[in-house]
């Protein structure tokens, strides 16, 4: 099966071990020296518009991808720790 960029923004990921559903796959971390994935990130949830603060990133390193079906992906692991977005520079400037 051949599978888009855009085509794994629409699958759900599952954790196989405790059943958790992360969310969607949002963007995809490239090694651009060996050009390979290296994970797959989903985005951060707001809680009541943004109210109640938001959960962290989920990170999950393309070796606990165990398949990427039709509709979903499962990863082999149990739910990643949530991890910090880095934030952007809001200046050209040395900070």
């Amino acid at each position: 099966m051949n599978c888009r960029i855009s085509d794994l923004r629409r699958k759900e990921v599952i954790s196989e071990i405790d059943g958790t559903r992360l969310g969607y796959v949002d963007d995809i971390i490239v090694d651009t020296k060996s050009s390979s994935v290296v994970a797959f990130v989903i985005f951060a949830r707001i809680f009541f518009f943004g109210i109640f603060g938001k959960t962290e990133d989920y990170i999950i390193p393309w070796e606990k991808i165990k398949l990427i079906g039709e509709d979903t992906i499962i990863i082999s692991c149990k739910t990643p720790k949530p991890e910090k977005r880095q934030k952007k520079r809001l200046f050209f400037g040395k900070n």
